[in-house]
């Protein structure tokens, strides 16, 4: 995978490295956000609960390049039996709750009970391997790093703010006050001292696993086959396949439901894939109405003479 940084011009580079987050195995710490803002001297975003969930920084940003979403699902969820035979959260033996009431939504006798799931998943950006925000910037303030990632360097970004509309994640942005544009470097800085990123070193569960991405993309393998093997079929991985609109992600993901519940778009896209047909078709739109104007022009010029 040392071809993308092969791309940007690095000779005989190192693997490519990237993240793989196992959400099946994140508590919702955000231990990996105060990490990431403490290493990368990020500055706060509000700590202001949006009312909707208890997450206080919304998503990802300008002033947030770690996220650990908190998704609250209603469900059915299995109430199991006990194989002694006796009565769970204080029900009767008879499967009846002693006032005669199911408990907190549980049905009686082991059935099906309205319960409730927290989905966690940190997001962070993909460092995706067709990179929009890279092939549009206009100053060479993004660039791809001999690990394969994408870096914004701060010091040439002019703010143009180009790159915000083509991230098909919608992860880089611009900070108010500043206008330039910033997001996860992957810490780079970390990376060129034999380092773990800061939010990886920081995570007690290893929800998120740093490594080459090669490594990576077989241990999530194996991990999404024991799941399956365990009756969670809902599992999947995200942003891992090399075949995908953007070319694989240099940071994927295992999810337990559908993308669109964690807010990812589920076909991402490389924005500027199709830009050189446009070009390609505005030229020869041009070359016509050039042809056509240059044939007008003659017919009046010999209608004259």
């Amino acid at each position: 995978m040392a071809d993308q940084a092969a791309t940007g011009g690095y000779h005989d580079p190192p693997p490519r490295m990237g993240f793989f987050t196992d959400t099946s195995v994140c508590i919702g710490c955000k231990a990996c956000e105060v990490a990431c803002k403490e290493w990368n001297r990020v500055p706060d975003d509000g700590l202001v609960l949006t009312g909707m969930s208890y997450d206080n920084t919304i998503g990802l940003g300008a002033d947030t390049w770690r996220h650990v979403a908190f998704i609250e699902q209603r469900r059915p969820v299995a109430a199991p039996a006990r194989e002694d035979g006796e009565a769970q959260d204080g029900q009767a033996q008879d499967g009846q709750a002693q006032d005669g009431q199911a408990q907190d939504g549980q049905a009686q006798d082991g059935q099906a009970r309205d319960g409730l799931r927290w989905l966690m998943a940190s997001d962070v950006c993909k460092h995706c391997t067709h990179a929009a925000c890279l092939d549009v910037c206009p100053t060479g303030a993004l660039f791809r790093t001999e690990f394969g990632t994408v870096v914004v360097q701060e010091d040439i970004c002019n703010g143009c703010g180009y790159c915000i509309p083509a991230c098909p994640y919608g992860v880089i942005d611009q900070r108010k006050g500043d206008g330039r544009a910033w997001k996860c470097t992957l810490c780079y800085d970390r990376l060129g001292a034999g380092m773990t990123p800061a939010c990886a070193q920081a995570c007690p569960t290893e929800s998120i696993q740093f490594g080459p991405l090669d490594e990576l993309r077989e241990r999530a393998a194996a991990r999404l086959g024991q799941l399956h093997g365990e009756g969670v079929a809902e599992a999947r991985l995200y942003g891992e396949d090399p075949g995908d609109g953007v070319g694989g992600d240099g940071a994927f993901f295992l999810l337990l439901d559908e993308p669109e519940v964690y807010g990812l778009p589920p076909d991402p896209v490389v924005t500027t894939r199709d830009l050189p047909s446009m070009w390609r078709h505005a030229a020869v739109a041009a070359t016509g109405l050039m042809a056509a104007a240059a044939a007008a022009f003659a017919a009046e010029w010999l209608g004259r003479h």
